[in-house]
Order: structure tokens, then sequence, then C-alpha cells
């Protein structure tokens, strides 16, 4: 399974993600959005670049918070374009802030982002994905499949050899047949 469960633990980035977040259920809109910016972001990079980054992601997208994101105009795409705090791509800049109101649209339609998400388990990494990009801006395989895995909708993230996967696992991810917090 997961070769990241070789890697990080012990690295300085790699290792506190790995053994902290990866693979952890999340629930709240913020957080959920901030996990699939910088999946978004990684598309073409390194995960470290993003781990790196995360910090200047978080002040230069208002700490993902989404009803203000989704309000960003030409004036922040262009600051945005400038912060070399992140990567400044304008489609995966463009794509966020899309993303925003996509999930601003969700809340009305389900509550919230991980109620959409609740609403659409299980299905196949495929399925996903396909639903995602009839969904979603710039979310192929590859980001759907690690945003999911991330959050606990997928499995993979760990082995189950790895010490972070047991931790996970009484917390009752969406991919183990637990039923998440709604």
């Amino acid at each position: 399974m997961s070769a990241y469960c070789d890697i990080a633990p012990g690295h300085e980035w790699h290792g506190p993600y790995h053994d902290d977040e990866y693979g952890v259920p999340l629930t709240g809109d913020d957080a959920l959005f901030e996990r699939l910016v910088l999946e978004i972001n990684q598309a073409g990079l390194s995960w470290l670049t993003i781990l790196k980054k995360r910090d200047g992601f978080r002040r230069a997208y208002h700490d993902f918070e989404v009803a203000r994101v989704a309000r960003y105009g030409a004036r922040d795409v262009a600051r945005l374009l400038k912060d070399e705090g992140i990567i400044r791509n304008r489609l995966k800049v463009e794509a966020a802030i899309a993303n925003a109101k996509t999930i601003l649209a969700l809340r009305k339609t389900h509550g919230s982002f991980h109620h959409w998400l609740a609403a659409h388990h299980p299905r196949s990494k495929p399925e996903w994905v396909k639903l995602f990009k009839g969904t979603f801006r710039f979310t192929g395989g590859e980001i759907v499949g690690e945003f999911l895995m991330s959050t606990g909708w997928l499995p993979g993230a760990h082995r189950e050899s790895c010490p972070a996967y047991a931790r996970i696992a009484r917390l009752g991810p969406a991919w183990m047949g637990v039923a998440t917090p709604r």
C-alpha cells in the first residue's frame, strides 16, 4: 500500500503530516477546502513543496475560509499570482476560487461539503473522480484520489502495520464503513 509510510516518519516535513493528518477524517468545510486546494496545487510538483508553502497558502487564502475565498475577485487573483509564498498558477488560483463557490452551493443543497461527501459515499475511486470532475474544477484522478485518501474517504493512506493506521482506525474513517459524524 502506502510507500509514504516508509519515507515520511522522522522526516522534518513529511513526518508530522503523515503521523497526524494524512488519512485523518475531516468534517469542517474550511479544513476540507484547504486539503482540496493543497492537493490541486501539488499537481506537477512534490508534496514537500506544498508542505513547505502551507503557511503561505493559509495567509494568502485567509485560512481557507470558504465564504471569504468565494468572494475573491480580479484583484485577489492578481494578488495571489504575485504571492511568492504559494504556487502562482492562474488555473490553480482560479480553480480555488471557483471551488469555494461550489462548496457554498453544496452548503445550500447538502448543509456542508462533508455532508455532500457523505451523501455520495461509498463510491469507487473512478466513481468519485467522475463526480468531482462534474462538480469541481482542476480535479483529475490523482488529485481526487489523494484528497479522498487524505481526508478519510478512501483507503490507502497507511499500511495496516503503520502506527498511524491504528490511530486513524479508532477515528472511524468513512472507508472503514463506520458512520462519520454528520
